[in-house]
C-alpha cells in the first residue's frame, strides 16, 4: 500500500501525519479514518467532485482512507489534496510518488486548490524532518517562500499537479520570498507627547530590557497615547523572532498574499470584553489567543482593571514562564507568550481619584473592590509601576521643539540590548527580563551599599523575592542603558521608584 505524506500544525510544530487509500470490491463508498474532524469528513465528497471534474475517474469501489497517527486530530481542508492523491495512486491513475515529498492544500470542487491556514508552520516542519518537496495552494506561496532548504511547487488545481508528476507540464520551484526588514513607519513619535518625562523614561527602561509596566493615572493623563508611541522605540525585530511570530499568524490564519510575514513589531490591544478564549487561546482543539499573537511584540491591555478577573489570574503563568498551556478535552498545547505587557488603569471607577482638578466620587469601599481586581501576584509580576499626573496646562500650551525624538531613544535602547545580546550569547534568552534567578549574583553585581539600600527598601516596601530580583533586572537594564559594567546606587534608587505602592 503506497503512502502519501502530509502534516497536522501541532502547537508550533507539526506531526507528520500519513496517508493511505484502499479500495475493494464493494459497494461505492468511502470512508475516512484517523480521528478527522467534521471539515476533513467532508473531504470524501470535495475529492470526489475535484477528481471527477478534473476529468479523473473516481473508483467505483470501496475506499478506506486512513490518516496516521489516529491519535492526533486532523482539522480542517488541508488533507483534501493528500487524500486525492492517495486515491489517484491506489487506483492505478498516478505512478508512486517519491517518500520525500508531500501535499497540502484544500480543494474545491472543480479540483482547484484552496489556501489554509497554517501553511508556514507545516512548511518549517516538513523541511526539518528532512522532507525535499511540498505541494500547496498557489495562494499560499509568499508565505511558504520564506522557508529555505525545501523545493515548494505552488499548484493552482489538480490537473496541473498530475500533469507535473506525469513529467508533461513541469512546475517551477518557488523563488525565495524578499523580507522586507524596513522600520514600521508609527502615527506617535515620542516628541508628539507634551510633558511626562517620567513615563518617557520608564518606556525607555521597558523598551532596553523587556520590562513590563502599569500606568495608572485619571482621563486625559495621556497612558494610551504613551502606550501607542512605544513601539516607536522599540529595535527592529531580528530574523528568528521574525519567524516565530509569524508562525503564529500562520496558524491563527491571519497571513495573507499581501501580509505573507510580520516583519516589524505591532501591539496587540484586545477589548475587555473579549472571551478567555480569544485572549488566552483555545477552541475545541486550543489555537492561539491574543497573548500568543503577542509574542515578540507588545501586549496592550487599556483599563485591565476593567478585564475580567479569570483572564488576569490566567496571566500569571506566562509573565513567569513566557509560555501559555492551553488544555481542552481534545488536546493541550503549548504556545509561546513572550511579551512586553503594556498595561493602564485608573485609580478608581470614576477615574477621578488622583486628579487634582476634578473630585473623585467614588466611596472608599468601591475603590478598594476597585483596585483588588489586580491581585497582588499578578502585579508582583510586572516590572516597573507608574503613578501618572495629568499634564499641566503650561506644558500642554509650550513649543515642543526642544522634546527628544524617538529615532534618539531608539539608539540607547539599541546600543542596550546590543550590551545583552553579548552578554547573554551563551544562553537561551537576550534581555535582561528573562535573567533566571540563578544568574542574578552573576549578572547583576551590586556594591554594600547598594545591597543596603536594597534590604532597608524591602522591608519598607514589604517586597517579595519576586519584586527582589525583579528591582535587580530593571537596575541592570538601567546600568546597560549608561554602558556601566557594574549596578550602581543610583540605578538601585531609580528602580525603587517604579516599584512604590500605587494602590491604597
Amino acid at each position: 500500500m503506497k503512502k502519501i505524506y502530509s502534516i497536522a500544525p501541532y502547537d508550533l510544530n507539526g506531526v507528520l501525519v500519513e496517508v493511505e487509500a484502499n479500495l475493494s470490491r464493494h459497494l461505492p463508498k468511502i470512508i475516512i479514518v484517523g480521528l478527522p474532524d467534521a471539515a476533513v469528513s467532508e473531504a470524501k465528497e470535495r475529492v470526489w467532485a475535484a477528481i471527477e471534474n478534473s476529468n479523473f475517474t473516481f473508483p467505483r469501489q470501496k475506499v478506506v482512507i486512513n490518516l496516521a497517527p489516529a491519535q492526533i486530530k486532523k482539522e480542517g481542508g488541508a488533507y483534501d489534496l493528500p487524500i486525492a492523491m492517495a486515491i489517484l495512486v491506489a487506483d492505478g491513475l498516478l505512478k508512486e510518488v517519491n517518500h520525500n515529498t508531500a501535499f497540502i492544500g484544500e480543494l474545491s470542487l472543480n479540483g482547484d486548490l484552496k489556501s489554509v491556514p497554517g501553511i508556514l508552520v507545516m512548511v518549517a516542519s516538513l523541511k526539518e524532518m528532512g522532507f525535499k518537496k511540498v505541494f500547496l495552494p498557489f495562494a499560499n506561496a509568499k508565505e511558504a517562500g520564506v522557508i529555505e532548504g525545501i523545493d515548494i511547487f505552488a499548484v493552482k488545481n489538480l490537473v496541473q499537479l498530475v500533469e507535473h508528476l506525469e513529467n508533461k507540464n513541469k512546475i517551477k520551484a518557488l523563488e525565495l520570498t524578499k523580507l522586507n526588514f524596513s522600520k514600521a513607519k508609527h502615527a506617535i513619535d515620542m516628541s508628539e507627547i507634551k510633558g511626562q518625562a517620567q513615563a518617557k523614561r520608564v518606556l525607555e527602561i521597558s523598551a532596553a530590557g523587556g520590562h513590563n509596566v502599569l500606568m495608572v493615572g485619571p482621563p486625559g493623563a495621556g497612558k494610551t497615547m504613551l502606550a501607542k508611541a512605544f513601539l516607536s522605540i522599540l529595535p527592529k525585530p531580528s530574523l528568528p523572532e521574525i519567524l516565530e511570530t509569524s508562525k503564529i499568524y500562520s496558524l491563527a490564519g491571519l497571513l495573507s498574499e499581501d501580509r505573507p510575514i510580520i516583519d516589524s513589531h505591532i501591539v496587540r490591544s484586545p477589548h475587555h470584553s473579549a472571551s478567555v478564549a480569544a485572549i488566552i487561546g483555545g477552541g475545541s482543539w486550543p489555537r492561539p489567543g491574543e497573548i500568543s499573537l503577542a509574542h515578540n511584540n507588545v501586549l496592550f491591555l487599556d483599563e485591565i482593571l476593567e478585564f475580567p478577573r479569570q483572564i488576569l489570574e490566567a496571566l500569571r503563568q506566562p509573565l513567569e514562564d513566557k509560555l501559555i498551556t492551553v488544555s481542552r478535552v481534545k488536546g493541550s498545547l503549548n504556545f509561546p507568550a513572550n511579551f512586553i505587557l503594556m498595561a493602564t488603569a485608573n485609580p478608581c471607577p470614576c477615574g477621578f481619584l488622583t486628579d487634582k482638578d476634578r473630585e473623585c466620587q467614588c466611596g472608599s469601599n468601591d475603590i478598594k473592590r476597585y483596585q483588588k481586581r489586580l491581585s497582588g501576584p499578578v502585579l508582583d509580576r510586572i516590572d516597573l509601576h507608574l503613578l501618572l499626573d495629568k499634564v499641566d496646562s503650561q506644558d500642554l500650551v509650550a513649543n515642543n521643539f526642544d522634546a527628544e525624538l524617538s529615532k534618539d531613544i531608539a539608539k540607547r535602547v539599541d546600543l542596550a540590548r546590543q550590551i545583552q545580546n553579548e552578554r547573554f550569547e551563551a544562553y537561551n534568552f537576550s534581555l535582561n527580563c528573562d535573567i533566571k534567578n540563578k544568574l542574578i549574583n552573576e549578572v547583576c553585581k551590586i556594591s554594600k551599599s547598594s545591597t543596603n539600600i536594597l534590604v532597608e527598601a524591602s522591608k519598607n516596601l514589604n517586597l517579595s523575592a519576586r519584586a527582589y530580583f525583579k528591582i535587580l533586572k530593571v537596575a541592570r537594564t538601567i546600568a546597560d542603558l549608561e554602558a556601566k559594567e557594574n549596578i550602581e546606587d543610583n540605578h538601585i534608587l531609580e528602580v525603587l521608584q517604579y516599584r512604590a505602592k500605587i494602590f491604597d
